[in-house]
């Protein structure tokens, strides 16, 4: 199986967001493609629309830490009540997320820094 990383190069990610007709799942992959693989400078551009997007669709989440490379972290649980689901199916996503993209996504508590 071909991993994500090599489904996809910059100029089709940014061909699939330019398209207005491209369907959800696909636009997804690009995106998804785009934050782990882009250019620093559209990795930022993707992260700060992503969070603008939280804040509008699931203005009850809010970030209670950050990662040590200044990522937002969110509790489990207001995650899954946001999406209507039980933590351990927010759980079993995450944890096929982490493997699908080698990306560690959950964080001990002792790993992140609080909010002041």
């Amino acid at each position: 199986m071909v991993d994500l990383k090599e489904q996809w190069d910059l100029e089709m990610a940014l061909a699939v967001l330019e398209n207005k007709t491209v369907d959800s799942k696909l636009w997804a992959e690009a995106v998804e493609w785009l934050l782990l693989y882009g250019p620093p400078q559209i990795k930022e551009l993707v992260s700060q629309a992503s969070g603008m997007a939280t804040q509008e669709h699931f203005p009850e989440l809010k970030a209670n830490s950050y990662t040590p490379d200044g990522q937002p972290c969110y509790d489990v649980k207001a995650i899954a009540d946001a999406l209507g689901l039980s933590k351990e199916e927010v759980m079993k996503k995450i944890a096929k997320m982490e493997e699908k993209q080698d990306v560690v996504h959950l964080y001990e508590e002792s790993e992140t820094e609080k909010i002041q």
